[in-house]
């Protein structure tokens, strides 16, 4: 299969105890929230340019129904969702690994891996005593929401908790793909250049928050913070920032206190829809044993 935004090949993906073929185009009957995203243009040798067009909304669209469904079923459980991207390199399993071990104990936490190849970051998070997932994509650039669906009905996260999806380390094809989160976090490291936001665009767009790590190195590095999040927010004028190292722990209790406070939301938004059913179903039995009672 095609990525819609770069044109590299799918092929088979593997999940933990479960493999299956990447193929944007198959519904399966599965289907598993949030914008529309734009079709990524590219250009494939031979392929007219309204074919390639047709196919990529094609794909995103059917990828679409897949991350409702997704965010439905965390929705009904009270989980909170994000979807961690980066380039290779940021840090940013080694951030989770410490995320991990602070929140275990305060709160239900799963992880779902993304990689083209291995199963070494999700052995990294289970030593942590946390459930974790791998999906290799083979070929494939990123996660997308049929895999992620396949993945929760394999790992079933507990209610009221915290999913993390570490998607496959590319700032390019994950900013076009939802896969049901609540939130993309992008964590760009002070070694890579306070350009990237404007380098990649579409990623810093989709982000809602954005982690500027390996702050302990800045010592070292000619990498203006300021810059950087003067480019990031021309790019996405919302986006919220902040600054964290995981090796010597700056930020880490506002990043998990933001952590929690998104839990904390999830959570009473399924309370509140539970409510309002509860509601709902007893007004309807109301109705219907008012009806049965004016027919006697």
């Amino acid at each position: 299969m095609m990525c819609t935004t770069c044109g590299c090949g799918g092929g088979e993906v593997k999940i933990e105890g479960h493999d299956h073929h990447d193929d944007h185009h198959e519904d399966n009957g599965h289907h598993h929230h949030g914008d529309e995203p734009q079709p990524a243009h590219v250009h494939a040798p031979g392929m007219d340019g309204r074919r390639m067009v047709r196919i990529e909304q094609d794909i995103l669209a059917k990828n679409q129904r897949h991350a409702d469904a997704n965010r439905r079923y965390l929705a009904e459980r009270g989980i909170f969702a994000l979807n961690l991207v980066s380039s290779p390199g940021s840090g940013k399993t080694t951030l989770l690994v410490r995320t991990v071990e602070a929140l275990q104990h305060r709160l239900p936490v799963a992880v779902i891996e993304g990689d083209q190849q291995t199963g070494r970051d999700a052995e990294r998070i289970r030593t942590t005593g946390v459930a974790a997932l791998q999906i290799n994509t083979g070929k494939g650039c990123h996660l997308d929401a049929h895999m992620v669906g396949h993945a929760l009905e394999q790992l079933q996260p507990v209610a009221g908790g915290v999913l993390f999806i570490e998607n496959v380390g590319n700032l390019v094809c994950p900013a076009a793909f939802d896969l049901g989160e609540a939130h993309k976090v992008v964590v760009l490291s002070v070694t890579e250049g306070e350009d990237k936001p404007l380098k990649y665009p579409d990623m810093f767009h989709a982000a809602d928050l954005m982690l500027i790590n390996k702050v302990d190195l800045l010592p070292y590095l000619e990498f203006d913070v300021d810059v950087c999040i003067d480019y990031a927010r021309r790019i996405n004028p919302k986006l919220a920032v902040l600054q964290v190292s995981a090796t010597r722990g700056d930020g880490m209790a506002a990043w998990l206190e933001w952590i929690e406070d998104g839990a904390e939301q999830a959570r009473s938004a399924r309370e509140r829809a539970l409510r309002e059913r509860k509601t709902a179903l007893e007004q309807e039995l109301a109705a219907l044993q008012s009806r049965l009672g004016e027919a006697h």
